[in-house]
């Protein structure tokens, strides 16, 4: 039988050195910002590989989207080797079998390792994962982190994130907050840093991005990619620039709920995808966007619950248990027009139906096109404010919300990329149709006490002092 030596027939070139001696040395959490072709799979891949015989546990290597996983990792050939970059790591003789399907390795001691998808990842059966790495992190779901985080924080896992940016997301504040923890690993390398590439290989790359995407949507993409620039725009969103606005203007933090004033909920429905639900009340004029709540998988006791403030074994918690507004004696959901028609499996009757079976009535948001209601949903953003602590992950999904991309014809689709981000957008859309139609046309009465004014007026007019102040 052949002697395999972990990692298999690969050493980490210099610039990827510091990172595996951390990894190596029994490290926790790395962030690796690198560029594109600098080997953040495969330093991944064969940490891993090294990991899984030192302790007999679960592995996972996630990428935004299941369906994606397939071809960048369970299929991606390495092009200086032309052999799979799995079998490269994993040699066959450390396996005890493949299972193509589930794109599942299970390794001679035990141990097994899986390519999964931050879109599914809650569905998953067996063991906890005892190691992870978050490919793509700045494209993927962040409630990934969320959920696995104090998972591998009891087994005493690991986790790595490897990514180019996406502007200042989710992933910028994971480096960020790694830079300041103690015994973490964060590094930022640029394609200037490594010498991958030389300087004509860049400026061919660059001229190719300007090429496919034209010059600013290219310089944007290779700053992304090759600079590993958080302050490059990220392609065809179509909110990016409202929420970076809204963050500036401190219109993201902290916005309690306040108690004298309804709370409404505006909804997206899905089954196996997610079910996505926005709390906003409105106060003079201004959107108080104050709770988020998305689950896939539940029928809609499971959602009624947890309006009425009720875990799954109907224990109170009060989470969500607001003062919801009436219409009629019932406290009213905006749900979208497919509530009608939807069952979420029971029998013959729609979620609308369910729902007011549940104490719940309805209001089924005006059926606009997709662009009426992202242009909606534009008019209102200026109006917004958001509670960081509640709704922060689902601002994110706002910001990488995105049109499609048509690689053949190298240009944007006017339908938007269906991924993680769309299901808090389609119910984001769904709060703008329902605030236009409801709430638009009221003019607030002016503030009489500082207690009576909105965060945005508390903004302007602590921003006015300060510019008097300085004049």
């Amino acid at each position: 039988m052949p002697i395999i030596q972990l990692p298999n027939k690969w050493r980490p070139r210099a610039y990827q050195r510091p990172a595996w001696d951390y990894l190596e040395r029994g490290g926790k959490h790395a962030e690796l910002i690198w560029h594109r072709r600098s080997g953040k799979d495969e330093i991944s891949l064969h940490r891993t590989a090294c990991a899984a015989f030192e302790r007999k546990a679960t592995y996972w290597h996630m990428l935004p989207e299941a369906s994606q996983a397939r071809k960048a990792i369970w299929e991606a050939i390495n092009p200086h080797t032309g052999t799979r970059r799995i079998d490269e790591a994993f040699p066959h003789e450390i396996r005890a079998s493949t299972n193509a399907t589930e794109m599942l390795i299970r390794f001679k001691n035990g141990s097994t390792w899986q390519v999964v998808g931050s879109d599914n990842f809650n569905s998953l059966v067996g063991s906890p994962p005892a190691g992870v790495v978050f490919s793509e992190w700045a494209l993927a779901n962040p409630a990934s982190r969320a959920y696995l985080r104090p998972i591998l924080l009891e087994n005493g896992g690991w986790q790595i994130y490897i990514t180019t940016p996406r502007g200042k997301n989710h992933a910028h504040r994971t480096y960020t907050a790694a830079k300041k923890e103690p015994g973490a690993f964060a590094q930022v390398l640029a394609a200037t840093q490594t010498g991958t590439l030389s300087a004509l290989q860049l400026e061919n790359e660059r001229n190719a991005y300007i090429e496919d995407f034209g010059l600013d949507q290219g310089e944007a993409l290779f700053e992304q990619e090759y600079m590993c620039s958080f302050d490059a725009s990220v392609l065809g969103a179509y909110y990016a620039k409202y929420i970076a606005n809204a963050e500036r203007d401190g219109k993201v933090g902290y916005v309690p709920h306040q108690p004298d004033f309804p709370v409404y909920t505006a909804w997206d429905i899905g089954f196996s995808d997610d079910t996505a639900a926005w709390f906003y009340q409105v106060m003079r004029g201004e959107i108080r966007v104050i709770d988020y709540y998305a689950a896939n998988g539940h029928g809609v006791d499971h959602y009624a619950d947890m309006l009425d403030g009720k875990d799954e074994r109907g224990n109170e918690t009060h989470r969500k248990a607001y003062s919801y507004a009436k219409l009629g004696d019932k406290s009213v959901l905006y749900l979208p027009h497919d509530a009608r028609a939807k069952t979420f499996a029971a029998a013959g009757k729609s979620v609308q139906e369910q729902f007011f079976a549940r104490g719940y009535t309805s209001q089924i948001v005006p059926s606009l096109s997709l662009q009426d209601g992202i242009q909606a949903v534009r008019a209102m953003l200026p109006r917004c404010v958001f509670d960081l602590d509640r709704t922060g992950e689902a601002v994110e999904s706002l910001k990488l919300y995105r049109r499609e991309w048509d690689a053949e014809r190298k240009v944007f689709r006017d339908n938007p990329l269906h991924d993680w981000t769309s299901h808090p957008a389609d119910a984001f859309r769904m709060l703008a149709v329902m605030w236009k139609e409801q709430h638009v046309s009221l003019t607030p009465e002016p503030a009489k006490f500082d207690t009576d004014r909105t965060i945005s007026e508390i903004i302007k007019r602590q921003r006015e002092r300060r510019l008097s102040e300085e004049y």
